[in-house]
């Protein structure tokens, strides 16, 4: 599923990138933001039903690379779909916006994704790891892999910085 934007050769401030934001149908290796201790599992079901409010929802990160900060939106997600076991997305960062984005995440290495969720149902509050059955999605956060949730995500850019300096030569 995906929203189709028209291609603009050198665009500054759109900088592609593709994730793994979370695993469908496995347990999560610790317990989410807002999960209340529980590690959680989301459906496939639940994944493919909230597909479409994946789409034109913003990436977000945080200082330190740790967590998530909504208001600290740095680009947006405009294609996404299940396969396998994994939740793939893809999108824009908006590079001229936040000109670090680019070098930080390169430097960093090993960076993975969280999504950000509304209107979650659990099918069993009582369970020690909560069965998420329904969602909607409301964004993703790029953070290092050991601080998500799922330690099987992962966040790349997928136009090289050289090849991005040619671009605007």
């Amino acid at each position: 599923m995906a929203v189709e934007f028209p291609v603009v050769h050198g665009h500054p401030n759109r900088l592609p990138f593709e994730g793994v934001l979370t695993l469908v149908d496995v347990p999560s290796d610790k317990a989410p933001s807002g999960a209340r201790g529980h590690r959680v599992v989301l459906t496939r079901a639940a994944a493919e039903a909230a597909l479409p409010s994946l789409l034109g929802m913003a990436v977000d990160y945080k200082a330190g690379w740790d967590g998530h900060d909504a208001r600290q939106k740095c680009g947006i997600i405009t294609a996404a779909e299940v396969d396998g076991k994994r939740l793939t997305v893809s999108g824009y960062l908006f590079a001229r916006d936040f000109p670090e984005m680019e070098s930080k995440i390169q430097a960093e290495g090993a960076m993975g994704m969280s999504y950000e969720l509304a209107d979650a149902h659990v099918a069993d509050m009582q369970a020690s790891i909560w069965t998420l059955t329904r969602a909607t999605f409301t964004g993703a956060a790029i953070l290092l892999r050991d601080k998500a949730a799922y330690r099987s995500t992962s966040f790349r850019l997928k136009q090289p910085i050289a090849r991005r300096a040619a671009l605007a030569r």
